[in-house]
C-alpha cells in the first residue's frame, strides 16, 4: 500500500468557530485519545502547514539551532521507537501509558538541545508547535466525514505519513486494529 498525502482541510473546516470546539472529557482518557487520533489523521495536512509555519519563522532567526534541535528530536524519536520495538518492557510501557511515553521523547530531546545550548530554539521552534497541534486536536470536535476519513485509514484502504506515525507509536484505535488485522488475514 502506497502512503497518499492527505488533502488539505479549508480554513472554515479547519477552524470553523466556537461551536466545533468543546472540552474534552479529561475523565475519559479513552475517549479523549480517539478525539485527538481522529483528528491528528484528519487535520494532518493543515497540522504540518501549521508546524511549518512555526519552525520555518524559528529557523529563520537561528537557523542552525533549528537544524541541530530537529536532528536531536528525529534521532531521539527513532531510538526510542526502534527500542520499543526490540525490548518488551518498553513496548509493554509504551502501550500502556502512551502520553508519558510521547513525554519521555520530548524530554529526552530536552535535555540533549539544552547540552548544546539551543534550549529555546526547541521550546518555540518544536514544542510550540507540537502544543499547538494538540491543543486544537484536543479541542476540535470530530464532524461525520472526519470518522469516516479514518475508519478508511484504520481497515487499510488509505495510508498517510500521520498514520504511519501513530503506528509507530501505537496510537490507533483498537478496534479499528483488530478489523484491520483480520482484512488483512482475509486478503492473504
Amino acid at each position: 500500500m502506497e502512503v497518499q498525502v492527505a488533502p488539505r482541510r479549508a480554513w472554515d473546516d479547519f477552524f470553523p468557530g466556537v461551536e466545533r470546539f468543546a472540552r474534552p472529557d479529561f475523565r475519559d482518557v479513552s475517549k479523549w485519545n480517539n478525539r485527538v487520533v481522529s483528528n491528528l489523521l484528519y487535520y494532518q495536512t493543515n497540522y504540518l502547514l501549521l508546524a511549518a509555519a512555526v519552525i520555518s519563522i524559528v529557523g529563520f532567526l537561528s537557523p542552525l539551532n533549528m537544524i541541530l534541535g530537529g536532528t536531536i528530536v528525529v534521532l531521539v524519536f527513532t531510538g526510542f521507537v526502534w527500542a520499543s520495538h526490540n525490548k518488551d518492557i518498553l513496548r509493554k510501557f509504551k502501550k500502556q501509558y502512551p502520553t508519558a511515553f510521547v513525554v519521555a521523547i520530548l524530554l529526552s530531546s530536552y535535555f540533549l538541545i539544552s547540552y548544546f545550548g539551543g534550549v529555546m530554539v526547541f521550546i518555540f521552534g518544536i514544542t510550540f508547535p507540537l502544543l499547538l497541534i494538540f491543543i486544537h486536536a484536543s479541542l476540535r470536535l470530530r464532524s461525520i466525514k472526519n470518522k469516516l476519513e479514518n475508519k478508511m485509514e484504520g481497515i487499510g484502504l488509505k495510508k498517510t505519513p500521520m498514520g504511519i506515525v501513530l503506528d509507530a507509536l501505537e496510537q490507533q484505535e483498537e478496534n479499528i486494529n483488530k478489523l484491520a488485522d483480520y482484512i488483512a488475514k482475509v486478503k492473504e
